[in-house]
């Protein structure tokens, strides 16, 4: 049997991108055009282009055209630490680091190898956490707003695992969930990985155009909503409170199961109640100590509606039976004697530093992000390539983020993301210089 003509057609335009014959940034014709010129129907056409979209050689931008996206760089920009090489400045993951941190664990290890009940650590521990240290994260949880009961808390393995073990418990493969247009990467993998389709939310200021997600709900079965209401990554913004009940009276309106990511939410200073103080009977807030104690510790909880805690708890014996009882016994030593609450204050105030340099050495070029957050956001101008930018920044040894892998939408906008909070202040300054001189050799 003959190989159909657009296979044909979408294996030499590959090739020809593969092999820099169709050089980064081109404009390729219009689906029309490339239909006349190849002799296909104009769906044939549109077919062609689907699948060199699919298979990262393109990238379709209403109003401008089809362009040959940049394949030399690192796979998963912004997703996978893997791509990032030991000798690059890494601005494109965070895992903030103040100076001391070795110490405190040295310290810690030394006070639990004298503690007496160190041999029940070495035995399995209950799948959901032993209840003094939920108890400890409940006490926590109140300087962010959130009054719970310890039995709701369950300890997992980071915030990631959270967002596993959520989707894994309280959604169904099919399940459409709707997430903002730009969201973070790691619950796009997650929810890949369960076969959940993910609907855009356009954002309407700080915070998703709550219109939008009505229409969608009226149109469409929708199960969940995912949100950042504290620190959306990675745009930065904290949503208003009448926002978030607007938000809640849509779930509730429309039978939605509301995930609360709050993974930053400890950097903004005295935000709104979150989601899951307004509506606990129907929302799981997911968070850890990875980006405000240490990336290591591996130490996370999901605080589940009271109806929810059994299957949750099942999900997490089905994922890794329970959570290290080493590391989350540290972890619970350190929330006790306010060793996290002073963590997570002066890394707010080290991030308050960064977004400062980040203002002084970007200059002109435009920002958005919080004043306290570990990350902006640089939207480029019509005439500037985003892989282009991160291409020329990668010759430099400096690893940044596209706006790829937060995109959960179609429509992929030309920006950088920054991540600051993972290299030293001096490196970073060079960094930043570096950033600005790429994005300006592209405007002018």
């Amino acid at each position: 049997m003959a190989e159909p003509r657009y296979k044909a057609v979408v294996d030499q335009l590959a090739q020809d991108i593969r092999a820099g014959a169709i050089a980064a940034g081109t404009r390729l014709p219009t689906h029309r055009e490339l239909a006349q010129r190849e002799g296909i129907a104009l769906v044939t056409a549109t077919r062609v282009y689907a699948e060199l979209r699919t298979m990262g050689l393109i990238s379709g931008e209403t109003g401008r055209g089809t362009f040959v996206k940049e394949t030399a760089l690192a796979p998963g920009q912004g997703v996978d630490l893997d791509a990032v090489a030991a000798d690059m400045v890494d601005l494109s993951f965070n895992y903030p680091s103040l100076p001391g941190q070795a110490e405190l664990l040295r310290g810690a290890l030394r006070q639990l190898a004298g503690a007496g009940d160190l041999e029940a650590l070495l035995r399995y521990q209950p799948h959901g956490g032993r209840l003094a240290d939920r108890a400890a994260i409940a006490r926590h949880l109140v300087r962010r707003g959130l009054s719970v009961e310890a039995e709701r808390v369950m300890i997992v393995d980071g915030a990631q695992h959270g967002l596993a073990v959520t989707l894994m418990a309280l959604l169904e493969p099919g399940d459409v969930v709707a997430v903002d247009a730009l969201t973070y990467p790691g619950f796009r993998l997650v929810a890949e990985m369960q076969r959940l389709e993910l609907v855009a939310v356009p954002a309407a200021g700080a915070g998703p155009d709550l219109g939008a997600l009505e229409t969608l709900c009226r149109r469409r079965r929708v199960k969940a909503i995912y949100t950042m209401p504290t620190l959306n990554n990675p745009l930065g913004w904290v949503m208003a409170a009448t926002r978030r009940r607007e938000l809640v009276a849509i779930a509730r309106r429309h039978g939605l199961l509301i995930v609360e990511d709050g993974a930053y939410a400890y950097l903004a200073k005295d935000p709104p109640p979150p989601l899951a103080m307004l509506a606990p009977e129907r929302t799981v807030y997911v968070s850890g100590f990875s980006k405000s104690v240490a990336a290591g510790l591996r130490v996370g909880f999901a605080v589940a509606p009271p109806d929810q805690v059994r299957a949750m708890a099942r999900a997490i014996r089905a994922t890794t039976w329970n959570t290290p009882g080493v590391m989350t016994a540290i972890t619970a030593g350190w929330l006790e004697d306010g060793t996290v609450a002073r963590l997570e204050d002066e890394k707010r105030a080290d991030a308050t530093r960064r977004q400062r340099l980040a203002a002084e050495r970007l200059g002109p070029i435009k920002r958005i992000g919080h004043p306290s957050s570990y990350f902006v956001w640089l939207p480029l101008g019509e005439a500037v390539r985003a892989d282009q930018v991160a291409m020329a920044l990668q010759r430099e040894r400096v690893s940044v983020s596209t706006a790829e892998p937060f995109a959960a939408g179609r429509q992929v906008p030309h920006a950088i993301r920054l991540a600051l909070g993972s290299v030293e202040i001096g490196r970073l300054r060079s960094a930043l210089d570096l950033v600005r001189a790429a994005i300006e050799a592209r405007t002018f």
